[in-house]
């Protein structure tokens, strides 16, 4: 039963609609071209013209499933369409072999006959074979196409999946430390405590919905921003000032989630924290010449030797920049004279 139904399964394939369409017109046209000087009854230059056709379809469909395999210089292509040219003029003297009558003398031995066979098999073979070729360059370029596709499809699946993994990475980290935070003020039951608490909820209700997101736009970036640069300065009101120019239309502008975020808590966490007398932070975005620039600054301690945090956070950010505008995007970090230091991003004005 199981050799059976493949058997159904191949025939089904060489015999699909759309061959059985190409291989019906040709022969239709052939058909009506022998037809003006037929002599004979139509009926049997119908078969001498469409059962060749068939065998032809029948020849080419069986030598793309068979063999599986072949010796190194022997291509599938080649035995289709040479099965195609054999198929045509085999079926075509089997069928002038059956038409021939008890004692009369074989087809090729009357010139009638003969000139019959060799016009209908010439235009067989000019036909069937060059078919079977534009078939199989058809099916080439859809293969080829196909490919492509399958292709694009993954390397879209590979970006979405390195995205994630990027995003996951930093989802955990602005939030532990946040409650770190928060946990401290507690500890030395402090009066910041309380309004530290409600700019956290308010920090967590802009951010928490886009952390999954693949893009944002900088103005969903900048309400994270002041929100948490509202709770660092609460923290520590003494030692943190900051500052936040966004040129006019910029805001409407796509980065990865948490660009500005990173920056920002990079400055905080390894500019003014280590800093006895804290510092301040600017944050300045503008556009020229359709491209987007994002400075983030500090007058903190500035860069410091062995600060991983400061690499991975980067590092990071600095991935997702390839991952959504590939080698447009340019993240470069610079000394701030007289301390601190300096972030900026160059990248695609997409709005």
């Amino acid at each position: 039963m199981l050799t059976l139904r493949r058997v159904l399964d191949g025939l089904r394939a060489c015999l699909s609609l759309p061959r059985l369409c190409v291989a019906g017109l040709a022969a239709l046209a052939e058909f009506a071209l022998f037809s003006l000087s037929w002599e004979d009854p139509l009926w049997y230059l119908a078969m001498a013209v469409f059962l060749p056709a068939l065998a032809a379809l029948l020849a080419y469909g069986l030598f793309e499933r068979w063999p599986r395999r072949l010796p190194g210089t022997l291509a599938h292509w080649v035995l289709q369409v040479l099965g195609v040219a054999l198929a045509i003029v085999l079926t075509l003297a089997g069928l002038y072999l059956l038409n021939t009558g008890a004692g009369a003398p074989p087809f090729w031995q009357v010139p009638v006959r003969l000139q019959s066979f060799v016009a209908l098999a010439f235009l067989g073979l000019l036909l069937g074979p060059w078919m079977a070729m534009a078939a199989l360059l058809r099916q080439r370029d859809a293969r080829v196409r196909e490919a492509e596709r399958r292709r694009g499809e993954l390397e879209r699946q590979a970006r979405d999946a390195r995205a994630s993994l990027l995003q996951a990475q930093v989802q955990p980290h602005f939030l532990f430390n946040t409650l770190a935070s928060l946990q401290a003020l507690l500890d030395a039951g402090s009066s910041h405590a309380a309004p530290v608490l409600a700019h956290l909820v308010t920090y967590l209700r802009a951010a928490v919905p886009r952390l999954n997101e693949s893009a944002t736009r900088l103005e969903q970036e900048l309400e994270m921003v002041g929100a948490y640069l509202v709770l660092m300065q609460l923290r520590m009101p003494d030692r943190l000032r900051f500052a936040i120019d966004v040129a006019p239309g910029c805001a409407r502008l796509q980065c990865p989630p948490m660009t500005l975020m990173t920056l920002v808590e990079n400055a905080v966490r390894h500019g003014i924290d280590p800093g006895l007398d804290g510092g301040r932070i600017d944050v300045r975005i503008s556009e020229a010449n359709g491209r987007c620039h994002i400075e983030v600054s500090d007058t903190g301690v500035g860069l410091q030797a062995g600060s991983p945090g400061l690499g991975t956070g980067l590092g990071s950010l600095r991935e997702r920049l390839a991952l959504m505008f590939g080698a447009a995007a340019a993240l470069r970090i610079s000394e701030n004279a007289p301390h601190g230091f300096r972030v900026s991003i160059e990248c695609p004005a997409w709005p």
